[in-house]
């Protein structure tokens, strides 16, 4: 099940106590203090990956605790650190502090780690006490508690070119085409549920990320139809593809209401490099509204069920995408 956002608690491990001990061993007279230091308490870790794809599993949890800190040991032995918590989560993960709503990190890169949650520092053990004119203290401190947390995960998607468009104008049909992401395809509006990610192969070694954003309505910016629970992903793309079917009464009119929709979430996004991709050409030969050629943009016409014009949609948005947004070296 695609989840991207939701609430979790992270309580990191307490540090260890320190230890109060004497040294007695056998011809060592007047040992002295040997109690050791307590261990540190586990951390909870975020990790981006991106072999995880939602935050599913983690909203499933919700509270992570880690372990705690062993306590100081005789003979000048560390206690044992607690464990810490590793949780992998999507590349493109805002971490916020669920209370003030301070943004914590922002995971945007394989591999990127965040400690949300400290574990506390380990006690101090009566050794460390020692002092010429205290020469056996039966001191030490417990350790420090670990830190607690609310979080709120929320999943911006990170790839080279959304899909964006009218429900049925062929986003998924179109991905399809051109990735091995097989998205559900149907001749109804909201077939899409979820945004959708596809790989695009272009040569040997070298690819772009497509994503299908689900379908949006007038009114999506206020949280009408699903477009509104998914124009975020949106911010991510490094260029956009406006996907119109030519086949309806006005499609200029349609890419003007998906246009006024993304300026009211957020003003950015009509700065971002685009296309717009004419599609359902198998329908009939419609011809181009002139009104298009002011938008000063590529216009491509294709038909996701017939090929036509998809190798040219393909390379287009390579060219759109540029050297920054394509994820392996050597344009």
């Amino acid at each position: 099940m695609f989840i991207d956002e939701t609430k979790l608690e992270a309580h990191a491990g307490h540090g260890g106590k320190g230890m109060v001990s004497f040294r007695r061993e056998k011809f060592v007279p007047l040992g002295g203090p040997s109690g050791g230091n307590g261990g540190r308490g586990g951390h909870v870790i975020l990790v981006a990956s991106h072999d995880i794809h939602t935050l599913y599993d983690i909203g499933n949890k919700r509270i992570f605790r880690a372990d705690d800190g062993g306590k100081g040991e005789p003979s000048l032995c560390t206690g044992k650190n607690g464990g810490d918590i590793r949780l992998p989560v999507p590349v493109g993960t805002l971490v916020k502090d669920l209370e003030t709503g301070d943004l914590i990190s922002d995971l945007k890169e394989e591999g990127q780690e965040c400690v949300v949650a400290q574990g506390g520092r380990g006690g101090i053990g009566n050794a460390a006490f020692k002092s010429s004119t205290n020469r056996a203290p039966r001191k030490s401190t417990p350790g420090d508690p670990g830190q607690s947390r609310k979080l709120q995960l929320e999943l911006k998607l990170v790839a080279d070119c959304g899909l964006v468009g009218f429900p049925n104008a062929g986003k998924s049909s179109l991905i399809r085409r051109l990735s091995a992401a097989t998205p559900k395809v149907a001749d109804y509006p909201f077939t899409t549920l979820k945004p959708v990610l596809g790989l695009v192969n272009v040569a040997p070694g070298k690819s772009y990320v497509l994503v299908d954003i689900p379908g949006l309505i007038e009114g999506a910016a206020e949280g009408k139809g699903l477009g509104h629970q998914f124009l975020r992903h949106v911010e991510r793309c490094a260029c956009l593809a406006y996907v119109i079917d030519t086949s309806v009464e006005d499609p200029f009119g349609q890419y003007l209401v998906v246009r006024a929709e993304m300026e009211k979430f957020h003003p950015l996004l009509l700065q971002k490099p685009r296309m717009i991709v004419l599609n359902k050409q198998d329908l009939g030969d419609f011809p181009i509204d002139p009104r298009f050629e002011a938008e000063a943009c590529p216009i491509l016409r294709t038909s996701a069920v017939t090929g036509s014009g998809l190798p040219e949609l393909k390379e287009g948005i390579r060219s759109l995408i540029g050297e920054k947004g394509i994820r392996k070296q050597g344009w």
